[in-house]
């Protein structure tokens, strides 16, 4: 299959930098390996976005079946500057 696309000047001459390190022999090797980059990346992100949803809905079942607690925040934010001071050294 052959496909003819336009490119704003500035992705044409990424391509063509591409091809001229050498690193691809066309520029449609270029295209390809971007198509592949971007469909891995695709992935990556419904992962991460289906892993967000379960934590997200087994925070919301915890809630529902009174799996909670009271947090003290100032607690909290100072055990957070403690171990902050500790690994810097700071006082």
């Amino acid at each position: 299959m052959s496909l003819n696309i336009s490119l704003p000047a500035e992705l044409e001459n990424r391509v063509r930098d591409h091809v001229a390190s050498g690193l691809y022999g066309s520029a449609s090797e270029v295209i390809r390996e971007a198509l592949r980059l971007f469909e891995t990346y695709q992935a990556v992100q419904a992962a991460s976005f289906s892993a967000l949803k379960a934590d997200i809905a087994q925070g919301v079942a915890d809630v529902h079946a009174g799996r909670v607690s009271a947090m003290d925040m100032a607690a909290i934010k100072a055990q957070g500057r403690a171990a902050l001071r500790s690994k810097t050294g700071s006082d």
